[in-house]
């Protein structure tokens, strides 16, 4: 398939890059978890069934980041420290390159999201059990979790945004239709 890339005129052609078991999870665990959030004040039923469908969530995308498709699998995207470092200034002073897949800053996102996704169901499911059942530190650890998800995910938003502009590619729409560029 082939379209004008609007920055320079000529023809682009698009590839697959995002697979649909990578886009369904992200729009599902984005979902789940805010309707996980937004039940927080009851505790109830509700907020741990969605606690425990993120977590469920959390596990198949693990399992898919070994199995998946190529952009799905860890081993092509985690960054190592220098690695995100490098980008990191890089695209502090605008000359970022572009990444078909994640960049090395989306890579690192994944890893934090993924690792708070599972410390917030884990401490959530603790605060089920008869050992931590109304632990205040098991809790405050909790809604700390949480809510560092939420500074996770707008860093995300910022960063999806900010790589949309500067690339001029719409990332929003290549996780909605899991193509990309191809240049």
């Amino acid at each position: 398939m082939s379209r004008i890339n609007a920055g320079t005129g000529e023809a682009s052609s698009f590839t697959t890059v995002w697979d649909l078991f990578v886009r369904v999870f992200h729009w599902s665990v984005a979902v789940t978890f805010g309707a996980a959030y937004a039940s927080s004040d009851d505790g109830g039923t509700v907020h741990h069934i969605l606690g425990y469908a993120v977590l469920a969530l959390v596990a198949l995308r693990i399992a898919w980041g070994f199995v998946g498709s190529y952009h799905a699998r860890f081993a092509n995207f985690v960054p190592s420290p220098r690695r995100f470092a490098k980008y990191t200034r890089e695209m502090l002073a605008g000359r970022e390159r572009r990444y078909l897949g994640h960049n090395p800053a989306g890579g690192a996102m994944i890893i934090a999201l993924l690792v708070l996704l599972t410390a917030t169901g884990g401490t959530g499911w603790l605060l089920t059990t008869n050992a931590f059942w109304g632990s205040e530190a098991v809790e405050a650890l909790h809604e700390a979790c949480a809510n560092a998800v939420l500074v996770c995910v707008a860093l995300h938003v910022g960063g999806v945004l900010l790589a949309s502009w500067r690339h001029r590619e719409n990332l929003v729409s290549a996780m909605l239709t899991g193509r990309k560029r191809n240049d």
